[in-house]
């Protein structure tokens, strides 16, 4: 993926994954602060989404920057790559 600003990943952005699922709301962002790394993006699930198989932090899912296939009007991941174990 090419270089993406901050401002880009601004809290409230929609996630999606690439077969249209809706998987929530942005609402934070895990980095690893000594090398400047996006490590996690930290979502609130939509209700109707099966987290089980998502790492979790509190009422929230963790997913791996490297899931993110797109960023513009929403965030998109690939699903198989954001899951737990992947």
């Amino acid at each position: 993926m090419s270089k993406v600003f901050a401002r880009n990943l601004i809290s409230n952005t929609q996630v999606m994954a690439t077969d249209g699922t809706e998987i929530g709301t942005l609402t934070n962002i895990v980095l690893e602060i000594k090398a400047g790394h996006l490590i996690d993006l930290m979502v609130e699930p939509n209700i109707n989404l099966d987290t089980t198989k998502y790492k979790k932090e509190g009422n929230y899912i963790l997913l791996p920057f490297d899931s993110v296939s797109a960023i513009k009007d929403y965030i998109i991941i690939d699903k198989m790559r954001a899951r737990a174990g992947n």
